[in-house]
């Protein structure tokens, strides 16, 4: 694939169609995640917030192909995970989807290159590095290549982590609590950055976040209640958006 920025990709990148996870069986069964259908599209940055325990975190990892629903299907630029084998799933989630976590997930010994180009490298790319490189650059991070983690700060791992994720070149960014380890200006930095994720590369982000700040930097926001999406609205881009849309929804 080009290592151009722009991206070229099916109109939808993402579509969940009647999601849904469930644990248990019977009358003790709990509906982690049900019947959610949920699209973005190419360069959209979403974000999701709703209470703990609304299926958030749940939603991520049917997505991200971390875990399998009880029904309905994923579908990233029009394929079904549904009808992958495990290995086609690791493949299409190590090339097509880069993850973003609260906690960087940093490797100590090496440098913010090799960090950054660890998923091509696990998939033998030759020019793993010189690739890295590239994103490094694009997320500020030109001068810090050789610095190790413990040589950076919280905002720059999280950089390192953004350029690992964006490094093989995916449709989909899975931002999961991304600015929740960050100081509030490290954390909007960070929110910005994803901001340009979409905006200028061409990325379909999409958040989880409990922080209405930062997800007001999106330009959607879909908000969760015991396993449903109750809301989905577009945000104006000012600081305070999520919060109304949250207060109008009584989850704050």
């Amino acid at each position: 694939m080009s290592s151009d920025p722009g991206l070229a990709t099916n109109p939808a990148t993402l579509q969940t169609i009647a999601l849904s996870k469930h644990y248990g069986s019977g009358e003790t069964a709990v509906r982690a995640l049900d019947g959610v259908d949920l699209t973005l599209a190419p360069g959209e940055f979403v974000a999701v917030m709703g209470p703990s325990g609304c299926g958030k975190s749940t939603l991520l990892n049917l997505i991200g192909g971390l875990d399998t629903p009880t029904s309905g299907s994923v579908r990233l630029d029009g394929q079904d995970l549904n009808d992958l084998g495990d290995d086609k799933v690791t493949e299409l989630r190590r090339r097509r989807i880069g993850f973003v976590f609260q906690f960087f997930n940093l490797i100590p010994v090496l440098s913010a290159v090799e960090n950054a180009a660890l998923p091509l490298t696990l998939d033998g790319v030759r020019d793993a590095e010189a690739r890295a490189t590239v994103w490094l650059q694009r997320v500020g991070l030109g001068d810090r290549v050789r610095n190790r983690p413990d040589e950076l700060s919280g905002g720059q791992q999280q950089r390192v982590a953004v350029a690992r994720a964006l490094s093989t070149e995916p449709a989909l960014v899975l931002a999961d609590e991304p600015t929740g380890n960050l100081d509030s200006r490290s954390g909007a930095e960070i929110a910005a950055l994803l901001q340009q994720v979409a905006g200028e590369w061409g990325r379909s982000v999409l958040m989880v976040t409990h922080d209405p700040r930062i997800a007001s930097y999106a330009g959607r926001l879909v908000l969760m209640r015991d396993g449903k999406i109750i809301g989905d609205t577009g945000l104006d881009g000012t600081r305070e958006a999520a919060r109304r849309a949250m207060e109008e929804a009584d989850l704050l």
